[in-house]
């Protein structure tokens, strides 16, 4: 029972940390300790129209045999409405017992409120930030759009015509924004895969420019689907920071990418971080893979947990 306590506590910290980097300011701690949590969630992140407040309570038992205990708060939420988007979000929990259901959650919310301000009807009055406020919150995690030389000139010439014999040629290799916090610097760098030998390629790659080769770690996961078999070929690696590739794997999972590896680069500025350390790593995945149009709809992504569980770990074991 113990045993079966601790993996559960396990897979909602790993859920919490994933949902804190997809979400950032959206996301907010009430009661850490009681795993309490309230999402703000609206039909426009620039021009709001409606908002919902999703606040939820993870019980012990979750995600293993019992849902979260949520709370929907909108004054503007009533009747039929409050239970329609109550039973769509329990139909979610029993098409997806066992699994982890945050996100899938708060993206059907959005999606019901975007179908809202697509009506005729006017919405109540929402508090617009200012670009100023926008620039200022986003100031604390992003470093301005200019990486380091070395990693700029990264450039990859890769035909796209795609036959058997390239299957296993280099894929491009996109980098994303760093993101600088008290002198560590991480930056997130992604490529489509579609066999574990274009993994290798991939890193191979990456080590030979010295800037990345020397960062204190590279962390990285990847997933690829088996067409023939319906499975996920999937696998991670911590390069010395415990539990990084095994939390960066579950963003992806979360966000249902496939084909894709991310690798993230940090280079230690002497100056520890604490649980900052995987959120930065967290924001850095997350932020190349929505750039490049690797997430999914809620809806797909509600269809892939629940029929596509079958996951087939790669042969090498992690060393962390």
């Amino acid at each position: 029972m113990a045993e079966g306590d601790a993996g559960s506590d396990q897979r909602q910290n790993e859920e919490i940390e994933a949902m804190a980097a997809i979400y950032g300011e959206e996301w907010c701690v009430i009661d850490d300790c009681a795993k309490i949590f309230c999402i703000r969630i609206s039909d426009d992140i620039d021009d709001p129209k409606w908002t919902l407040c999703l606040q939820v309570m993870l019980p012990n038992e979750y995600p293993g045999t019992a849902p979260p205990i949520y709370q929907l708060n909108a004054p503007w939420l009533k009747g039929q409405e409050r239970a329609d988007l109550s039973n769509s979000l329990e139909e979610i929990y029993i098409q997806n017992i066992g699994e982890s259901i945050l996100y899938l959650w708060v993206e059907k919310i959005r999606d019901v409120l975007i179908q809202k301000s697509q009506m005729t009807e006017p919405g109540p009055d929402v508090k617009k930030k200012t670009e100023e406020e926008d620039v200022e919150c986003e100031d604390d995690l992003i470093l301005a759009c200019q990486p380091e030389s070395s990693v700029k000139a990264l450039d990859f010439d890769i035909s796209e015509t795609r036959t058997e014999v390239e299957v296993e040629e280099l894929p491009p290799i996109d980098h994303g924004i760093p993101i600088t916090d008290r002198r560590s610097t991480f930056q997130a760098h992604l490529a489509p895969v579609v066999c574990p030998k274009q993994v290798k390629m991939v890193l191979s790659k990456l080590y030979e420019n010295k800037k990345i080769a020397s960062a204190t770690h590279n962390i990285y996961a990847y997933r690829i689907y088996c067409e023939d078999k319906q499975t996920f070929l999937q696998d991670c690696e911590d390069d010395g920071e415990t539990a990084a590739g095994g939390r960066l794997l579950h963003l992806m999972e979360i966000l249902n990418v496939k084909n894709v590896m991310v690798v993230v680069s940090r280079w230690y500025g002497g100056i520890l971080l604490g649980p900052d350390r995987f959120k930065h790593i967290n924001n850095c995945a997350r932020n190349i893979l929505v750039e490049k149009n690797y997430t999914n709809s809620p809806e797909e992504s509600s269809k892939s947990l629940g029929k596509n569980k079958k996951v087939r770990k790669d042969k090498k074991k992690n060393e962390h």
